[in-house]
């Protein structure tokens, strides 16, 4: 018997905002077609008995929320794990698709009814800094509003980064005239101790993404957005899973493997200029 997988919904794109009637399909279908980024098209299956952990990514569950079809469809499977991703920049120059912060914030609550807060992983990811008019601004200073409403939702498990800029992220920015800045390592500790000053006040976990070690400040933990570990100990049946680092991530990323369903084919309407994964982001 093929061992069950963990799917990733998605990396590569934002399913539960933009693609949840393509992913209930292919659910009630027991497969989906994928179109992998170097032109590979393999099969995934879908059948609930296959499938370990679905982990939804998005910057906006509300598609899903108000979806009571799609949310009995994927209950279907034996765990639901949700990395939900809110930086405060939702609406702005950064993130021009992305709902603002009051409206992404006022999903947690429900989010966290439907599978429970321990299979929420908050993304505070990334934190930016850029110059506006002389002064440097940054959305660091947003968790400050974002911790309490986890702690008021039961969610403890924060997940952060600070931005990598690859060479189509800094020309993406330019091209929209931002003034990108990216902090020296002292000022990254300095913000690391703030976030941790503020996690300690609302009884929250710090996971650093795709950080070098010696950028992370304690008690922050090397963190992995998919974590074969957590996701055993928090499965209703008590499958346990036993996996390697998955090696198509970048080198500092500590995820475990997963089957990513995900496709540059389906865009990202999100349109967030530090974007890593996206090659279509369109400045204008």
């Amino acid at each position: 018997m093929v061992p069950p997988a963990i799917i990733s919904a998605s990396r590569r794109t934002d399913i539960p905002a933009f693609y949840l009637d393509w992913l209930v399909e292919g659910i009630k279908k027991g497969e989906v077609v994928v179109k992998g980024p170097y032109g590979r098209v393999y099969r995934v299956k879908l059948i609930p008995e296959r499938v370990h952990t679905l982990v939804l990514w998005s910057k906006n569950f509300s598609p899903l929320l108000k979806n009571r079809e799609a949310r009995k469809t994927l209950d279907s499977y034996s765990q639901l794990y949700f990395l939900f991703t809110i930086t405060g920049l939702g609406g702005g120059p950064w993130e021009r698709g992305v709902p603002s912060p009051e409206v992404a914030v006022a999903q947690l609550k429900p989010l966290a009814q439907w599978w429970g807060p321990e299979r929420i992983g908050l993304r505070f990811d990334p934190v930016v800094y850029w110059r506006e008019r002389g002064q440097l601004k940054t959305n660091l200073y947003f968790f400050e509003k974002l911790a309490p409403l986890l702690e008021s939702a039961g969610i403890k498990r924060v997940i952060f980064s600070f931005v990598t800029w690859y060479p189509k992220a800094v020309r993406r920015t330019r091209e929209a005239r931002m003034d990108f800045y990216d902090p020296t390592p002292e000022e990254k500790i300095r913000a690391e101790e703030y976030l941790v000053s503020v996690a300690r006040a609302h009884g929250l976990s710090l996971e650093a993404c795709s950080q070098p070690r010696e950028l992370i400040f304690p008690p922050i933990k090397r963190g992995a957005c998919i974590d074969a570990e957590l996701l055993s100990e928090l499965h209703p049946r008590a499958w346990k899973l036993s996996l390697p680092k998955d090696p198509g991530q970048r080198n500092l990323c500590g995820c475990s493997r997963s089957i990513d369903i995900g496709s540059y084919s389906l865009p990202c309407r999100h349109l967030c200029l530090y974007c890593y994964a996206n090659p279509k982001v369109r400045v204008y």
